[in-house]
């Protein structure tokens, strides 16, 4: 008997684990909706301050002061946001937002990650503005660090572009979304990896994006599909 139930825990231990492995193998290999021939956000953002402006040693001694102030609760949700997915919004959209049961959630915004990435990362390697533990090591940092270019927020670009779909799917629930993806991005100067500048330049080219977006064909689809999906796994009446 004992060994029956051993094996049947491995075998549920496998199945979470290739399910986790099959998520994430998708999510690398989805396709982005448009990239950053659409979107260059080099002509539609401004340059980030130098390393030696007035600003940047402002926004500095705001990280610094972030460090010394955040609880622990405010560290653990930091350290929480720092996976990028739309999943991070189940807090906000109930137990049954879950990629489990909303296989074309699940995809569909897994494309929108690959749109981030696709639009942001040539950006920031443009600009290449050090991160703030770059400049000053009094700065340490409570999720992964990372050299790439901080301008702008990978992550708010993402969290604001996540936010907007999402509150056009379920209006009814906009303002606790957005202040969800409000906080997502904050949160990335409460982990001490951005300036609060970043955020900002992260949540316009998020709402940038996502015009560009909403002009598509094959995202207009999409998201229809995901949306339908999602509404009914809520008890949400069909939007028209």
């Amino acid at each position: 008997m004992k060994s029956l139930q051993k094996s049947v825990l491995a075998l549920c231990l496998f199945t979470t684990s290739a399910l986790g492995a099959f998520h994430a193998q998708a999510a690398e290999e989805a396709q982005p909706f448009t990239t950053a021939q659409q979107v260059d956000l080099t002509h539609i953002l401004p340059p980030p301050p130098a390393n030696d402006s007035a600003q940047t040693q402002r926004e500095l001694r705001e990280v610094l002061d972030m460090q010394q102030k955040r609880t622990p609760a405010m560290a653990s949700q930091a350290k929480a946001d720092a996976e990028e997915n739309v999943w991070v919004y189940s807090n906000v959209m109930g137990p049954k937002f879950n990629a489990k049961a909303l296989p074309a959630v699940s995809t569909f915004f897994d494309r929108i990650v690959a749109t981030e990435a696709a639009v942001v990362d040539p950006a920031k390697d443009f600009w290449k503005r050090p991160r703030p533990h770059m400049l000053d090591s009094r700065i340490e940092p409570i999720v992964k660090r990372s050299s790439s270019g901080s301008w702008p927020s990978g992550h708010t670009t993402l969290g604001t572009l996540m936010g907007i779909t999402l509150a056009n799917m379920v209006p009814e629930k906009r303002a606790a979304i957005m202040t969800r993806a409000w906080q997502y991005g904050d949160n990335r100067v409460v982990a001490g990896i951005h300036y609060p500048s970043d955020i900002e330049m992260g949540r316009i080219a998020g709402s940038v994006i996502s015009q560009q977006l909403s002009q598509q064909q094959d995202f207009q689809q999409q998201y229809r599909q995901a949306r339908d999906e999602l509404r009914q796994a809520l008890d949400l009446p069909a939007d028209k």
